[in-house]
Parts: structure tokens; sequence; C-alpha cells
């Protein structure tokens, strides 16, 4: 099943049927066994058309986020500790990296505010003060303020590399600004809250509508698991209208490359839909 945000209400398509519905965002979300709540309340709700359920997303679509903080995960995956490992090698934090892939404890930050985030279709941000200034494509979870994982959506983990390479202590400089966090199109409710290991993971960078960037990747290269990742973040935090968690990156644009304003972001993961945005500079 997959959730809708609309600046109207809320739109559910479930095998191959769309449903509108008026509901608290935020309310509706939050519980147990989410999967099954919505299942138990489609006949009271009317289906709408393929055609009308198209237009509404297209017209009134937002971020899948109400009054939720979101968090990431870093170097879950072994590309990602590489990476991390590179850009700090001037600085000498390259082995920060390496130590906290191996580590118990992982590595977890606040990434953004809800009102910071962007949605699918609309533009995420790049830093001025940065020169090496990269997407990362995430799986993100939906964690209910139970701590239990409930729904997954897609997560644009907006990073200037040469920040945070410049000392490992910048790090919240290089992760936290205006549109730095991207999440949608929707929230994807599987029936047992699992989502499968060999999920894909696709990004693609188009600039001037030529393709620049192009992989591809599965979750089940991650580290470490989802449970332990939510189990982390709520030791010692209370979420009362619940959390999002990215997962981590899993593909890594080469060091040579920047993103640029204009270029289009295409991240894509299996059963949940695409991710879309256009990088800008925040205005002036």
């Amino acid at each position: 099943m997959k959730i809708f945000k609309l600046s109207d209400g809320v739109l559910l398509q479930h095998q191959n049927a769309s449903y509108t519905l008026r509901y608290e965002w935020n309310a509706l979300i939050n519980r147990d066994r989410l999967f099954n709540y919505l299942t138990g309340i489609l006949s009271v709700l009317d289906v709408i058309s393929e055609d009308k359920a198209t237009t509404l997303i297209n017209k009134s679509l937002l971020p899948p986020i109400g009054r939720q903080e979101v968090w990431a995960a870093g170097v879950t995956y072994l590309r990602s500790m590489e990476a991390r490992m590179e850009e700090s090698a001037d600085s000498g934090g390259a082995d920060l990296y390496d130590k906290v892939y191996a580590a118990e404890r992982p590595e977890l930050f606040f990434k953004s505010m809800p009102h910071r985030v962007a949605g699918h279709g609309q533009k995420v941000y790049i830093r001025r003060d940065s020169a090496w200034n990269v997407p990362e494509p995430e799986l993100t979870l939906f964690i209910n303020a139970k701590g239990n994982i409930q729904a997954y959506t897609i997560g644009n983990d907006m990073s200037s590399r040469s920040i945070e390479g410049e000392n490992a202590l910048y790090l919240p400089q290089a992760k936290i600004f205006e549109r730095s966090a991207a999440l949608g199109p929707c929230l994807f409710v599987p029936p047992d809250q699992v989502i499968a290991k060999d999920t894909a993971i696709k990004m693609t960078i188009h600039r001037n509508n030529t393709l620049i960037y192009n992989d591809e990747t599965s979750i089940n290269r991650m580290k470490r698991s989802f449970t332990e990742l939510a189990g982390y973040l709520y030791r010692e935090c209370n979420f009362p209208d619940g959390s999002f968690l990215m997962t981590g990156t899993c593909l890594v644009p080469p060091n040579d490359f920047t993103l640029h304003e204009g270029d289009v972001i295409s991240i894509n993961i299996d059963g949940i839909g695409s991710l879309v945005n256009t990088v800008s500079y925040k205005p002036l």
C-alpha cells in the first residue's frame, strides 16, 4: 500500500485502486500495524478513478511528513565508508569512518526539521560556500512513537562533501541546511512492515537533458539492520509523532563530480516509486 500526503487530504493506493480520505497526517501514520489499520478502513472510503488520482498527485502532492524530525545514519554501506575516507584524507580524519563502520554503535545524526524538507518535484539546495556537493540516495524508514518501523520512503541526503572533508566536526554544516533533505513521493506500507532485502535503489542525474550519472545497487549490501538503527535512535530520544530515519548512502558519484544548479536528480526504489528534484541555490 502507498500513502500520498496531499495539500487537502490523503490518497491511498492499494491493489490497483485509489481512495481519498481526510485525516490528520500525524494521527494517521503514527500507529502500530499501520497496514492492517489502512486495509480495515478501505471499505468505508470512496474509490476514485486512476485519472483523478493522477491529477491529485500532480497538483497537490506534499512531502510525506508532518511533525516528524528527520535523522540519518552514516557509513552503513562499504561504499559510503570508502567515500568518507577519500574526502577526509587531507584533514587526517579518514580513520574515523573506518572505525565507525566496524564499531558496535552506528553513526546517527540529526538531518532536518519538517519545514526544511523538499518533496517530489520540488527543488533541493546546494551550498554556495561548498565546492563539492552531491546527492545521497537512501531508503528511509518511518518509525512510529513506539519505535516500530511501519513504512518506507525515498530520501535524498544532500551533502557538502568539501565541508565535511575539511573537518569531521563540520558535519552539521555539511548536512543541515535549507532543502538539504528530500522525501517522497509517498509512504510505502508493506503488509508485514518488512521490505525485501533485494530491493534495488537507482539514481540518475541529468544536466541540460543529458544523462551524466547512472548507477544502482540493492539494500542487501547494508552492514547494519533497520531495527538496529531504529533501536539506537530511540534509546534516549522520544518522538511523540514518530520520526524518519535515512539509512545511509549506497551510491556515491565519482570524486570529480559536483552538482550544478539546474541538475535533475531522480532516485527510484523498487516498490516505492521515484523521487525527482531539481538542484538550486537558496534564494538570497
